[in-house]
């Protein structure tokens, strides 16, 4: 199945066309077209195995596709040995030469440009102050830390001033607290340099902060792409909801539709949901109703009308400082996960409820997702 994107400008800077990978009878990216536009920030998302890497890789020139073509500023790279391709690629592991100082690797791929020592010194001097790096200019490798280890990388990737600069899992190697603040720098330098960065990432955080849009890929093929909050808000599918951040999900059947709302019958919830959607699905066809843990209101007692409210009691409790996580079984025995800001500070944490309490759950229409795929 193909998956064509045309979110992107009407002539895209990279375009993939109908591209198939295979290895023996193993299909690891399955009849893909993506267009991604000049200067966009873009990243391809999935779990291990979904094609992601190879998909990168064929973009690199490191492996050729199956079938398809692949353009890039509107030349056919497709058969293009990689040394052909206006593309540089910054590896996971970073492969920085542990026997040269910085200023010597970030300057390593400029040996074989047309350059002047003078020009080469001067490309090198602005690659390390656009990391700022310049006062480690003389340092190896081995003292450096993590972050700075990654930003010798990205300057050498970028010292060559590719057209396209793909990333492979990036921030991988970095702590959490510094892969957060990485990121920012990273947009940063992206917004800065004006070329287009693709990153391949697993980690759904990363590439709803870094991205102006994403891919979500699965067993070798595009399920949806979108900006961030397009994906996270619109999921078009059941796989795309389920692997991007947390979301309940009730099985039911259409019941009625109109005015800009459907009413679903869900078993599990003991009664009818109202969901505002623009989509109009078949009466006593089968959805699945979707809800973000956030978007669901937690009290002790139950809301004064209102609609899509249930009952339940709390079965588990985590507490994260400025928000609280619940799960909460309903009377059909089925577990809901409820996710609380803690507005208050207090003994409890500023939680609504403890263990064991009896309590109410409610969302707005605008809230349900309705999913038929």
């Amino acid at each position: 199945m193909a998956a064509t994107d045309t979110g992107a400008a009407a002539a895209p800077f990279v375009r993939i066309e109908g591209v198939t990978k295979t290895f023996g009878t193993f299909r690891a990216v399955d009849d893909v077209s993506l267009d991604i536009a000049k200067g966009e920030l873009f990243s391809l998302l999935g779990g291990s195995g979904c094609g992601k890497t190879t998909l990168l890789r064929m973009l690199a020139g490191f492996e050729q596709p199956t079938l398809g073509r692949i353009f890039i500023d509107g030349q056919d790279m497709t058969s293009l040995p990689p040394y052909e391709r206006p593309v540089n690629m910054m590896f996971q592991s970073y492969a920085l030469f542990p026997h040269m100082s910085v200023e010597q690797n970030v300057g390593y791929g400029l040996k074989h440009e047309d350059l002047t020592p003078a020009q080469r010194s001067a490309r090198v001097k602005e690659m390390l102050e656009l990391v700022k790096l310049s006062e480690l200019a003389g340092r190896k490798p081995h003292q450096l830390s993590g972050g700075q280890r990654q930003r010798v990388a990205l300057a050498r990737a970028l010292s060559k001033q590719p057209k396209l600069l793909l990333l492979d899992e990036p921030l991988g190697a970095l702590d959490k607290k510094l892969r957060e603040h990485t990121q920012f720098e990273l947009m940063n330098i992206q917004d800065r340099t004006g070329i287009t960065f693709i990153v391949v990432t697993h980690d759904q955080e990363e590439a709803m902060t870094l991205s102006s849009r994403i891919a979500v890929m699965d067993r070798g093929v595009i399920r949806q792409v979108g900006t961030p909050n397009e994906i996270y808000e619109f999921p078009s599918n059941r796989f795309v909801a389920d692997f991007i951040g947390s979301i309940n999900q009730f099985e039911g059947e259409v019941i009625r539709t109109g005015g800009g709302m459907t009413d679903v019958s869900c078993p599990v919830l003991s009664g009818t949901v109202k969901a505002a959607t623009d989509a109009t699905p078949e009466r006593g066809s089968k959805v699945t109703v979707a809800v973000r843990p956030e978007k669901i209101t937690i009290t002790r007692k139950a809301p004064s009308g209102g609609v899509n409210v249930v009952r339940g009691t709390v079965r588990d409790l985590g507490y994260f400082g400025k928000d609280s996580l619940y799960r909460v079984k309903l009377e059909s025995g089925h577990l809901v996960l409820v996710n609380s800001v803690n507005t208050r500070r207090s003994d409890e944490g500023g939680r609504v409820a403890q263990w064991e309490d009896e309590v109410w759950l409610s969302f707005e229409p605008s809230s349900a997702i309705l999913l038929t795929d």
